[in-house]
């Protein structure tokens, strides 16, 4: 148990980093830089860190992360660094007792939604399940608990921390800091799903049709093209 409980502090210490990081990159960076110049600084052979700024019931995010992310990492899955973060146009509040109160843009039952899939991306450790349990999820999320059970069942995914943690204020927590990752985008988010690839937004009508062409760019950009990509 405290095992665990380590484990979760230090996701949410990596997680706040994680905003610092991306608001100073998007508040300090020329906005005429390129994508590339973000890519280069990185090993050749490195993935593209990949986060994914989406929605529980949200249709255009379910159809990308069916239709452009699990292809895409099925194709080259080392080509792919896959950061979820649930929580889109939603907003938080703090109540008077002092718990957390969400505001989701497809109602309450997305911000349920949203907290298990929070959970679930904290406790998954393997990038394949946790992408497979994302799009299981994803698919029919209107019962959430039941999608939940039904996937983790389907993908031999633990069931009792990830219930645990949506049951307890540690998945609030949790939706809370997805949402100051969100909000600390710049630009900020007009569309969801919101896609960065090595903290960039770039192109993203094109990184939403075609994710792993625009994946190949970068990876091309930074050395020899991957054979994947040819």
């Amino acid at each position: 148990m405290y095992q665990k409980r380590l484990m979760r502090i230090i996701y949410l210490i990596l997680f706040v980093v994680v905003v610092i990081l991306l608001y100073k990159s998007f508040t300090s960076a020329p906005e005429s830089s390129p994508i590339q110049d973000d890519s280069l600084a990185r090993p050749a052979d490195a993935p593209i860190y990949t986060m994914v700024f989406y929605e529980a019931l949200c249709p255009d995010s379910k159809n990308f992360i069916i239709k452009q992310l699990q292809p895409a990492f099925v194709r080259a899955p080392h080509l792919l660094e896959i950061q979820f973060v649930p929580y889109g146009k939603a907003s938080t509040s703090t109540l008077s007792d002092g718990s957390l109160s969400f505001d989701c843009q497809h109602g309450p039952i997305e911000c349920e939604a949203n907290i298990i899939h929070a959970c679930v991306v904290e406790a998954v450790h393997d990038a394949k399940t946790r992408l497979d349990m994302v799009a299981c999820m994803i698919r029919d999320n209107m019962i959430p608990k039941d999608a939940f059970y039904r996937c983790a069942k389907e993908h031999g995914v633990e069931i009792e921390s990830i219930q645990k943690c949506y049951d307890s204020p540690h998945g609030a927590e949790l939706l809370k800091l997805h949402g100051e990752a969100t909000h600390a985008l710049r630009p900020p988010v007009t569309f969801i799903p919101t896609i960065t690839l090595d903290g960039q937004q770039g192109r993203q009508a094109s990184i939403l049709k075609d994710l792993f062409g625009e994946v190949c760019k970068i990876a091309s950009g930074r050395g020899p093209k991957p054979a994947e990509c040819e």
